[in-house]
């Protein structure tokens, strides 16, 4: 079989899988179950020691009433930059499919993986505005270029797809590791996430094999260029997504040294940083993303490390 053919095969897979199983952000969650309900003083909402921030000694020092009202505010912030992130995206992939020629197999899983953002987008909105919470998302300089981030779809998709993967790599390894830690969390935001990682699995799936596909096709400048632009990328959309906002640092009233202390500065906190990109780094490694010049980038932006044996391997593995 040839690589084309088991590209579209591929392809063929992931697109029958969004019809056989799939998500509806109304349907699939039963909100107004009374388990569902949010309680702003329910210590569910308390961080768990998965969470970078749940396990500091700072937060653990604070007063349960304390913990709770960080940890809820935490969670909405988190959502509110993971849906600001789904809409770029969306956005995005209706760009990449708008030239697509009759019979592009990217043309029908591309719109099925929207479909399903989509329904991110609402379900994470929702858990939002259920929450109570005033939380901003992004920071300002985020949410000022996003509305034209999705016109990379268009123009230079590889890096737009490695993008992709730089928003919800981070976001799919916290939330796996919350879930794999098993600890009493509160039954929406774990059927929220439980949501997310499934689906996410063939979103994140598909970016790899369209990178791969692709990869061959670029011209020497291009791939050298990009090279060095993809580890960027990761760091800065890493950071918007996990790092507090000023805002959100100040709503929560966590000490700057403690911000970053966390994000990125212990050793611990570096280390979850390089395990957060273990995949990707194995992706650039295939696609010939990796040079000696961007090597010293990835290095750079603190997310270097060894790459990933297979995809999703857990950081355990391989440290």
């Amino acid at each position: 079989m040839s690589a084309v053919q088991s590209y579209q095969d591929t392809l063929q897979t992931l697109s029958e899988a969004s019809v056989h199983q799939h998500f509806d952000a109304f349907l699939d969650i039963d909100w107004d179950n009374p388990a569902y309900a949010i309680d702003p003083h329910d210590e569910r909402w308390i961080l768990p020691e998965a969470d970078v921030l749940g396990r500091h000694p700072w937060y653990r020092s604070l007063p349960r009433e304390e913990q709770i009202r960080i940890g809820l505010y935490r969670q909405a912030q988190v959502t509110k930059v993971g849906l600001q992130f789904e809409q770029i995206l969306i956005a995005g992939l209706m760009n990449f499919a708008f030239n697509l020629p009759n019979g592009s197999p990217e043309f029908r899983y591309s719109t099925h993986e929207a479909t399903e953002e989509c329904h991110h987008t609402q379900m994470f909105q929702e858990f939002v505005n259920r929450s109570g919470q005033d939380v901003g998302g992004g920071s300002r300089l985020f949410r000022a270029v996003a509305p034209f981030l999705p016109l990379a779809a268009k123009w230079v998709p590889f890096a737009f797809f490695f993008g992709v993967l730089a928003g919800e790599e981070p976001i799919d390894h916290v939330q796996k590791s919350v879930l794999r830690a098993g600890d009493d969390m509160h039954p929406l935001l774990q059927r929220i996430m439980q949501i997310h990682v499934a689906e996410e699995a063939r979103h994140i799936g598909f970016a790899h094999q369209y990178l791969e596909h692709q990869a061959p096709k670029l011209r020497r400048l291009d791939r050298a260029v990009l090279s060095v632009i993809v580890p960027v990328i990761m760091r800065w959309l890493c950071d918007e997504i996990l790092k507090p906002t000023t805002k959100a640092r100040k709503d929560m009233g966590i000490p700057r040294s403690v911000v970053k202390e966390i994000y990125w500065d212990s050793p611990e906190g570096a280390k979850m940083l390089r395990d957060l990109f273990g995949d990707v780094r194995m992706l650039a490694e295939e696609t010939g993303m990796m040079n000696p010049v961007s090597r010293r980038v990835w290095r750079l932006m603190r997310i270097d490390g060894r790459s990933s044996r297979f995809r999703s391997e857990p950081a355990s593995a391989a440290a």
